[in-house]
């Protein structure tokens, strides 16, 4: 199975900690919609045979999209591929995109997964991160949702200079008071040539208090699994049978296929990347031309990866897999994956579960430099 990523950079606002460069406005549509159709006729070879399980409609805001634009486009990923009649079809929204009409009319074009943008449910949380919606719309859109979509995921972030563990807590119980079955939670990261790096570089605003993030997570994995949500991946929860199989397939290292500015996709070998100019990709994709640049993964690389995907999940490292390891046998490689990993379990940042390498919460905090020392 196989999974196609649109990515649609339209932005009614863009935060302050996002890069401007990946928004576009609506006096682009136009160009940027045919664009993204064509790149699909152009890439219709890429999954090889795999059939399409997955959808997802995302990027900066499609939801502003209107519903024959979004129709159309799934139409052209329908008759280009093969699409499961079961796939997940998910769109991104934001909140004050949101009402029961347009819900309906999102169900009726195959529409089958909603991820709403709500970041936080209080008002200043909002205004300093420069969001269109206001907290009311953020509570409105989830009363509205749960009535038309059963798959339903929220995004919230945490660990930025305004959120106490209070409204923390606050924000996490309004998702499972609502009885939302999917919820993602994000770290705020500073990107360089943000408006938000500027603003704590000038010191008009706190800097980013890396204890605190940690403390949130933690207080987060602690709620969730109180609430009876599974925690699937680092910032992913979910309850019983509501993964996002998008993303899973992803972090399960199968094929597939990103279009639009930025967007990335992953053959088995190799991935490649599209320009994010927005002005760039259109022209050269009205000309026929893909507008892309293409690494070949090595055995190592792929291997690598492996390791830094696999130990985000709750099922973890299998170390079955690790005779791929190139330039060892079986045996020296899993002798070098135990030795590297042996400070990890001792410290009690990682568990040895059936054959799997598992992080324990704490070693979740650490996930990404643990990963790279277990590297080949």
């Amino acid at each position: 199975m196989a999974g196609i990523y649109i990515h649609i950079p339209f932005c009614r606002r863009a935060c302050h900690y996002c890069n401007f460069h990946f928004t576009t406005s609506l006096r682009h549509k136009n160009g940027l919609l045919a664009a993204l159709i064509q790149e699909i006729k152009l890439r219709k070879d890429y999954l090889g045979n795999e059939q399409v399980d997955t959808i997802y409609i995302g990027g900066g805001t499609p939801s502003l999209l209107e519903i024959e634009d979004l129709r159309l486009n799934i139409e052209i990923i329908r008759s280009c591929f093969d699409v499961s009649e079961k796939a997940e079809i998910t769109l991104e929204s934001n909140p004050d995109d949101i009402s029961e009409g347009i819900l309906e009319k999102w169900k009726t074009i195959g529409i089958n997964r909603l991820s709403i943008g709500i970041q936080s449910f209080f008002d200043e949380d909002l205004k300093w991160m420069n969001r269109a919606h206001d907290a009311s719309q953020s509570v409105l859109s989830l009363q509205f949702a749960v009535k038309h979509f059963k798959n339903l995921s929220v995004d919230l972030i945490y660990g930025f200079p305004l959120l106490t563990d209070e409204k923390w807590k606050a924000n996490v119980d309004q998702v499972i008071s609502h009885n939302i079955p999917h919820l993602s939670c994000y770290a705020l990261t500073v990107e360089p040539k943000t408006p938000l790096h500027k603003m704590i570089r000038l010191h008009q605003t706190e800097g980013i208090d890396n204890d605190k993030q940690s403390d949130q997570l933690l207080m987060l994995m602690k709620w969730m699994g109180q609430a009876g949500y599974e925690h699937y991946e680092i910032s992913n929860f979910a309850k019983p049978g509501f993964r996002s199989r998008h993303n899973s397939s992803y972090w399960q290292g199968r094929k597939y296929l990103g279009i639009g500015p930025s967007a990335h996709s992953y053959d088995g070998i190799s991935r490649q990347w599209n320009v994010s100019n927005n002005s760039v990709y259109i022209e050269s994709v009205t000309k026929g031309i893909l507008p892309y640049e293409k690494e070949i993964l090595t055995p190592t690389q792929r291997i690598n990866e492996y390791i830094m995907t696999s130990l985000r999940t709750i099922e973890g490292l299998d170390l079955n897999r690790i005779h791929e390891a190139p330039g060892f046998s079986e045996k020296s490689a899993l002798e070098k994956l135990q030795a590297a990993s042996k400070k990890y379990i001792d410290g009690g940042l990682l568990k040895r579960e059936n054959d799997h390498l598992v992080l324990t919460h704490e070693g979740k905090l650490l996930a990404d430099g643990i990963a790279a020392d277990l590297f080949f």
